[in-house]
């Protein structure tokens, strides 16, 4: 589920989708608003919840992973609180939805009446009934890729977490809208009758922008192409950040460097390929190098994850780089009173660490990353390197990923970054 840090600080980090959307020849760019952050102990809090839970989403999509043979969408991914809710519109007439955004999951589903089991949520629950638009899903249709029916052979769906949180009720087509002006009919989605977990009273369900085939970003492919891209603020950040579908999605210009999308199973992930990771002008490769010549990397070895605040990385990549920052950087150096990040140092005044450049290498694909992304302040007067090490599962976290303009092509089969501003974004 897409989810964990600081409001984009991870629990909370939540951005809301505003009502308005612009729209250009089939594209269409929706604001992703910053929800102001809780202060003082109750921000540490926040910040300490999704740093727990980017570990917890780690397992959960190596479980899937290790699952590929199941064909139920969606099956193991983490039921975290969300950091980026999606505004939309379902339904005729149109009942406004939030959910959060997801690029590790596929399958948009939302809260709906009669209600066995739901968990509490601002906005009204969605009232199929009152929909002309609304249609169940056959058992006998293609759409179907689960294995339970109900009495009327409409197809029944059921999606376990790893926390634990779950949705169960019936896979339907609606109507799906994004500013009440960009209007898609027959998109399939889950009616959840039985929900409960971790989820906030903001978030009505899910969006899932995965790559598998019930993500709303390959039904919509015949109208955007298969196109997508967001740009993340800072955190400091008083403005929206952007998500855009179509021809506003395209990520152009003499400063844009791409990465090939690997296809590999599960294809809800969107699979990079990592290199190796510098810290000035000391580079750490995945592999040691003999002879002065780069041994080869296994393809698509980390996955791109918007719901995920850390970045996570093989043993022999972190050791390299905490090394290198260790040397050069100045201060106090404090351990860290959870026990969960590796490299703290004692800040004051709000201050942040003074950090040489790092750059993430991804085959064909420079990324130079900010020391506010690198650091955070995880409780008063201590701020930790957002970089862990995992050596089941690499994930880039979106820490990492802020102040880039990235954008997925699935048609092209890459990912795309530009250095930018992301406040600055029209």
């Amino acid at each position: 589920m897409a989810a964990l840090i600081y409001s984009l600080l991870l629990s909370s980090i939540y951005f809301t989708l505003s009502c308005s959307a612009t729209s250009n020849n089939g594209g269409f760019t929706i604001d992703l608003l910053h929800r102001d952050p809780p202060y003082g102990e109750a921000r540490f809090r926040s910040i300490r919840s999704a740093i727990d839970r980017s570990f917890s989403r780690k397992s959960s999509l190596l479980s899937k992973i290790s699952n590929t043979e199941i064909d139920s969408v969606d099956a193991t991914v983490t039921g975290a609180g969300g950091e980026y809710v999606m505004k939309y519109l379902i339904g005729t007439p149109p009942v406004e939805q939030l959910g959060i955004a997801d690029t590790g999951s596929d399958l948009l589903w939302t809260q709906c009446l009669p209600c066995r089991q739901c968990y509490k949520q601002n906005s009204p629950l969605f009232n199929p009934s009152k929909s002309r638009s609304y249609r169940p899903v056959s058992c006998y249709s293609e759409q179907c890729q689960f294995p339970s029916c109900d009495e009327g052979n409409s197809c029944q769906y059921e999606v376990l977490y790893g926390d634990r949180s779950h949705t169960t009720g019936g896979l339907a087509t609606e109507t799906l809208s994004f500013g009440g002006k960009i209007a898609f009919p027959k998109v399939v989605f889950g009616c959840g009758h039985d929900n409960d977990g971790t989820f906030s009273e903001a978030e009505s369900g899910i969006v899932g922008l995965g790559g598998g085939s019930d993500s709303i970003v390959k039904q919509l492919r015949s109208t955007t192409g298969g196109r997508f891209s967001y740009c993340l603020t800072l955190l400091n950040a008083n403005v929206s950040s952007k998500i855009s579908f179509g021809s506003n999605a395209v990520v152009a210009g003499p400063d844009v460097v791409s990465t090939p999308l690997v296809k590999k199973a599960p294809d809800t992930f969107y699979y990079l390929t990592l290199e190796g990771i510098s810290v000035g002008e000391k580079r750490t490769d995945l592999a040691s190098s003999k002879a002065g010549i780069r041994p080869a990397v296994e393809e698509g070895n980390i996955i791109i994850d918007s719901g995920t605040t850390l970045t996570l990385v093989p043993q022999e990549i972190y050791q390299g780089v905490e090394a290198a920052l260790d040397a050069v950087i100045t201060g106090e150096k404090v351990t860290d009173p959870q026990g969960t990040l590796g490299l703290c140092y004692r800040v004051s005044g709000g201050q942040g660490i003074e950090s040489p450049p790092v750059t993430v290498h991804f085959k064909g694909a420079d990324l130079v990353v900010e020391a506010v992304s690198l650091f955070v302040e995880v409780e008063e007067g201590i701020s930790c390197l957002t970089l862990v090490a995992a050596q089941d599962l690499a994930i880039y976290g979106n820490l990492f990923q802020m102040n880039y303009h990235i954008g997925y092509d699935l048609v092209k089969g890459q990912v795309s970054f530009q250095k930018t501003d992301c406040a600055m974004l029209k």
